[in-house]
């Protein structure tokens, strides 16, 4: 904890005419500060020459910048020994809550105090983190798939300086696209196919010293963690002794009572214990030692089923799928001269695709209708029917030369038969196309345009010996893919130190897995880093510290394992986690999970954070001046207030906002400190959750928001509105929505008047 702390107070770009800047040094020398000063140009060379000077004279072991958001000059005061910290009351207060009579003067004022306070109060609570770094840290990195995004991971890892091992299940590299005849454009000239780069990567891959490759293989077990994965493999479609699920036992079929189990409830408590099998994580004396993983297994090409899309006569040996396509053109000229690709199976609306479609299906539509022209230059036909035809990027110079092809019909339309007609061949029925008019069309083929489904769906590419089991959590809820954000932070998956790329993260052509690749692959070997320097990967990646876990008085509720999103806690034979920092992420989810309120890190933990709360001024006897905490998420909400400052909007002065690492990370604790302590409301600000989440920790705001509805029970308990704590979801750029977020939560608590706590 610091003994000496000195807070200084940046009077630039309108804070010091905003607000009475001798109160705010009173404020901070009230509350403990040793050395308070206010400056001008406090981010310049002279202002941090003077803080420097201060620290040497004084023995400060923390300051705090009372001035510009943390998120901005986060580099700029840097001193060995001391803990620093920052409070944006430039954004917060004098850029939000603009002094415009005596009343907004005074309601800043006093906004600006309690911030100071709080920060002061801080500071005397946090200890000051030392990065643990890892020994013995593996820099070989493995890769799971020899297709061309697997191998363009391990050319470029091992350009970066790594060794790498390929894990290929066939029996040769180039996956999908060593099987296909030709690709897609990448540049001038867009008129003309290109060859398959497949081939020449293998070659690159089989003569670099650095790279091994396992073909026939696949991986049976990834155990351990990140910077030392152990890894087993095995042959495939072989057996490992960790494939076989374990049976209960007679007495786990019995209940509390000895009386036996319904079949459901067996069924319930084999799965879980198979999920967390403490034998699949034992330690294989044959394993492999790596540092990151990179998953670039691909895609299987959708194939209906029997039955399907009947009105398209899928079963007729004349209708096939875009891979069945593929193959023939890939075995030699194509008997079929007029061909028609469907894109859609017949819907009109935005989601009337097949399965697993993407522009990859419409660009794989337009080279494919390329083959017919190719192959019959005179008399070759293609016609291609859509709802949507995507062209992104570069490839709509791809799309307009076909369009000049007159022997390629690009339609827009919904398909509504495909019949076997009196020639022998099919009739295709369009109607409401972009022509106006129903169209029939007669041809020798109909190509139905079918997605790609990520190897992952169902299919153990990766077994991983963690406590939350082998396989990544909710995969089905994302059609399969696997990644823990795919707008924010590409790349990653639900397990630090594992990354996917290329078609498991999404559909994607050979150049685009290519480029997905090389951003994997440095991203792993970032991840190897990170635990050498003993800090954490993406997104707190300057973080060193990690939770410290107070076991004496840990109940073993399993709260912390079950709901970390990375899987950075096991439990050992007692139940008891099991802590892996470098799977950490440091969010504090289990720090919000805890009841025991036993886990917290050196600088963010339940009493930091109850005591900042403890410190707002809260007045008993006023009910203009109702008081309210808001949680805000740093990842999205927090720089939404910033931008929202930063735009010209404002926010009630009512409020004090507490940024928190995720919504996670809240503990129901801090709702009771704030009530018992006579706030009016809380607000917690987060990420979206759900089917299109945006949360950067992946579940925090989900699993706040279930908190908050037994905290609402609380509430009602204590004959207190429920709606005095509420949960509301913000996005990064949704700064011009935050102040009437905000604005419209003080206005209702105002309508239920002060906490009835208050002065208790």
């Amino acid at each position: 904890m610091a003994s000496k702390i000195g807070f200084y107070i940046y009077t630039g770009d309108g804070i010091g005419d905003a607000l009475d800047v001798e109160g705010l040094i009173k404020a901070a020398t009230t509350a403990g500060a040793a050395v308070c000063k206010a400056h001008a140009d406090l981010y310049s060379p002279e202002g941090v020459a003077e803080v420097k000077q201060d620290i040497e004279a004084n023995g400060l072991d923390a300051i705090c910048l009372a001035g510009i958001s943390p998120r901005y000059e986060y580099n700029t005061f840097n001193f060995p020994g001391v803990y620093v910290d920052k409070v944006g009351i430039r954004e917060l207060v004098a850029w939000s809550h603009p002094a415009t009579d005596d009343t907004a003067k005074e309601y800043s004022q006093e906004l600006a105090e309690d911030y100071i306070k709080m920060y002061v109060t801080k500071l005397k609570k946090v200890n000051k983190p030392a990065a643990s770094k890892f020994e013995g840290a593996s820099t070989r990195l493995l890769v799971i798939g020899g297709g061309v995004t697997g191998m363009t991971a391990a050319l470029e890892a091992a350009a970066a300086g790594a060794d790498v091992t390929i894990v290929e299940r066939e029996a040769q590299l180039g996956g999908y696209a060593a099987k296909i005849r030709k690709q897609i454009p990448v540049g001038p000239d867009y008129s003309n196919l290109i060859n398959p780069v497949a081939s020449d990567l293998i070659a690159k891959v089989t003569s670099n010293p650095k790279i091994q490759v396992k073909l026939g293989t696949e991986v049976a077990r990834v155990a351990n963690v990140p910077a030392q994965f152990r890894v087993s493999f095995k042959e495939t479609g072989g057996k490992s002794e960790w494939d076989a699920p374990v049976p209960l036992t007679a007495e786990e079929k019995l209940d509390a009572n000895g009386k036996e189990l319904s079949a459901e409830d067996q069924k319930k408590v084999y799965l879980a214990k198979n999920e967390g099998r403490q034998d699949y994580m034992q330690v294989d004396a044959n394993a492999e030692i790596f540092g990151a993983v990179v998953i670039a297994s691909g895609f299987k090409p959708y194939i209906p089923a029997e039955g399907d899309y009947p009105h398209l006569l899928w079963g007729n040996p004349k209708v096939v799928t875009n891979h069945q396509f593929e193959e023939m053109a890939k075995a030699g000229k194509l008997t079929a001269k007029t061909v028609a690709f469907i894109q859609s199976p017949g819907g009109k609306t935005d989601d009337a695709d097949f399965p697993y479609t993407s522009a990859v299906t419409s660009l794989v539509a337009l080279k494919q209708a390329k083959y017919v022209r190719e192959d019959h230059p005179d008399d070759g036909k293609a016609y291609v029917f859509y709802q949507h035809m995507r062209t992104p990027g570069q490839y709509e110079y791809f799309y307009k030369g076909l369009q000049d092809d007159p022997g390629i019909m690009l339609a827009k339309g919904a398909v509504t038969s495909v019949k076997e007609n009196a020639t022998g061949g099919l009739t295709v029925t369009v109607e409401n196309t972009i022509l106006g008019e129903d169209i029939a069309v007669d041809v020798d083929m109909v190509v139905l345009a079918t997605g790609m489904i990520p190897t992952t769906k169902n299919e153990p590419i990766i077994n991983m010996a963690y406590r939350q089991g082998p396989a990544f959590r909710d995969l089905d809820l994302f059609g399969g893919y696997c990644d823990s954000n795919f707008i924010c932070f590409p790349y990653e998956t639900r397990r630090t130190g594992i990354y996917a790329a290329g078609p498991v993260r999404r559909s994607m052509t050979i150049e685009e897995s290519m480029e997905d690749a090389a951003g994997a692959a440095l991203k792993a070997l970032q991840a190897i880093q990170a635990a050498e320097e003993g800090h954490a990967v993406h997104p707190r990646t300057w973080d060193i510290d990690y939770p410290d876990f107070y076991f004496q008085r840990c109940t073993q509720c399993k709260r912390c394992t079950e709901e970390c999103p990375f899987g950075a806690l096991d439990d050992d034979e007692k139940g008891t986690p099991k802590p892996n920092p470098t799977r950490c992420r440091r969010c504090g989810t289990c720090m919000g999970a805890c009841p025991e309120r036993i886990i917290g890190f050196k600088d963010y933990n339940i009493d930091v954070v109850g005591s900042m709360i403890k410190s707002i001024d809260v007045p008993d006897d006023d009910e203009d001046k109702l008081r309210m905490v808001i949680f805000a998420c740093e990842n999205d909400a927090y720089p939404a207030l910033d931008m929202a400052a930063t735009k010209g909007h404002s926010w009630s002065a009512l409020p004090r906002i507490i940024p928190v690492r995720c919504l996670g990370s809240v503990n129901v604790s801090w709702i009771k400190d704030a009530m018992s302590s006579g706030i009016d409301g809380v607000l917690l600000l987060g990420c979206r959750f759900g089917d299109d989440y945006q949360c950067h920790f992946v579940k925090g705001s989900e699993l706040a928001d279930r908190r908050m509805a037994n905290v609402a029970e609380t509430l009602k308990s204590l004959g207190m509105e429920p709606e005095r704590v509420k949960l509301a979801q913000i996005a990064i750029d949704e700064y011009d929505k935050i102040s009437g977020t905000i604005n419209d939560f003080v206005e209702e608590i105002v309508g239920m008047g002060p906490n009835p706590f208050k002065g208790f």
